[in-house]
């Protein structure tokens, strides 16, 4: 069952976020990610602007999603990202019943 990787954030240093963006394609290729959403027009409906940009990442199972995210080489790209690039919050949910094939 297909899993996403809902990713919202904001940039505070484009630089240093920048450093951290160029090494996750490659690292969610590797667990066979797909990216489904990245940045583009977005409308926030309900909730607080606290986020700029969005981000939508399919994976072929919720198992595989959690193993890139905790895997050694996201986490080294994160160190620019946490250490002022800006501010993310990450969610993994299974795609569930509801979920066309």
């Amino acid at each position: 069952m297909p899993a996403y990787w809902i990713a919202r954030s904001r940039i505070d240093d484009p630089v240093e976020y920048k450093k951290y963006t160029d090494r996750v394609p490659a690292i969610v290729a590797r667990y066979h990610g797909k990216v489904l959403a990245r940045g583009g027009k977005f409308r926030i409906m309900e909730g607080p602007e606290t986020f700029q940009r969005h981000v939508v990442i399919e994976f072929p199972t919720f198992e595989q999603a959690v193993a890139c995210f905790e895997s050694s080489e996201y986490q080294e790209a994160c160190v620019f990202r946490r250490a002022g690039g800006g501010i993310v919050e990450n969610v993994i949910v299974e795609g569930g019943d509801a979920t066309p094939r």
